[in-house]
């Protein structure tokens, strides 16, 4: 069967997956409790596991490394991109009961971009070798900038040119309208605080691609691999946020064991025509300094004095801008 089966098939899957999840199990809005976020990831996390195993007898084993290596990357990247996330829910004051409607629509979003990223990253590569030395030293860069940068900094979303300029443009209801995106008022559609969230949520996570798209293609340059362990990085995205919201200061130490993956998959780029990393070995690497990390977060946690202060919300964007 040629490769291109394999895509339409893969896609049809994931909609077909996605449809059920907002409009079977998720139709009716609800706060998602903890037991069944964690079911959820379960089910997310053994449907990547059985596609890794479907990729170990299609491709083989070294393809099915990639897959499992990038996998993992793009989940810890994920886990850390949850700070903003609950930042950017804390900030506009999302009820609980929204949260999962706007996080599968951005996440739906930032599939599409992301497949245009890969695509777009592979097609370069091949064309131009000298782009991956461009793509190690970015990754370097990164990795050193976010270990000395904040995971619990302020949000300004004021601050965002695109959240600016669309609060300027379009018509907004001061407050929210149940879960809907936009409304009707006196036969005029408006846009509501909701749809300003998620588009906060999509640009957001454009400016994560920048970081996990070239992590994931230090790893693998099969754009097959590198879009489907990004895709069930990010379908798992939703239900990870639920089970780990109350928690997720307990990982604190995480921020930095990404900031030395990041770090060592830059260099892996930068060596990589005269030093061969085996993928075991690089898999080994990634798994022993997140194990790190997130042990060395439970053993030492932060001090109630160390834990972020909540946001003064009186600056929030003012959306009544016509």
């Amino acid at each position: 069967m040629s490769e291109i089966y394999f895509w339409i098939f893969f896609n049809v899957f994931v909609l077909l997956l996605l449809g059920l999840d907002l409009f079977v199990f998720h139709r009716k809005e609800h706060e998602v409790k903890i037991k069944e976020a964690l079911l959820w990831s379960v089910f997310w996390i053994g449907l990547s596991l059985a596609f890794n195993l479907l990729i170990y007898y299609w491709k083989g084993p070294g393809p099915a490394l990639e897959f499992l290596t990038g996998y993992l990357i793009e989940k810890s990247l994920s886990v850390d991109n949850l700070f903003v996330f609950i930042l950017i829910f804390n900030f506009f004051k999302v009820p609980t009961k929204f949260q999962h409607k706007i996080l599968f629509w951005g996440i739906l979003g930032a599939l599409v971009f992301r497949a245009i990223f890969i695509l777009v990253g592979v097609a370069l590569i091949a064309k131009f070798h000298f782009i991956i030395y461009i793509l190690g030293a970015f990754l370097v860069f990164t990795g050193i900038k976010m270990a000395f940068q904040k995971s619990d900094d302020e949000l300004h979303p004021e601050q965002n040119p695109f959240i600016v300029w669309i609060s300027q443009k379009l018509p907004f209801t001061k407050h929210s309208v149940g879960g809907k995106f936009f409304t009707k008022i006196d036969g005029k559609i408006f846009a509501t605080p909701l749809f300003l969230v998620l588009i906060m949520v999509e640009t957001t996570d454009i400016v994560f691609a920048a970081d996990s798209i070239p992590a994931i293609l230090a790893i693998s340059k099969d754009p097959f691999i590198v879009y489907t362990s990004n895709v069930f990085a990010l379908l798992g995205l939703r239900a990870l946020y639920f089970a780990l919201a109350g928690i997720m200061q307990l990982f604190h130490y995480l921020h930095y064991g990404l900031s030395v993956i990041l770090v060592f998959i830059g260099f892996k780029l930068l060596l990589s025509d005269v030093f061969h990393l085996d993928m075991r070995i690089a898999l080994g690497v990634v798994g022993g300094i997140l194990a790190i990390s997130v042990i060395a977060s439970l053993l030492f946690p932060k001090k109630d004095d160390e834990l972020p202060k909540p946001q003064n919300f009186d600056n929030n964007l003012d959306t009544d801008k016509k």
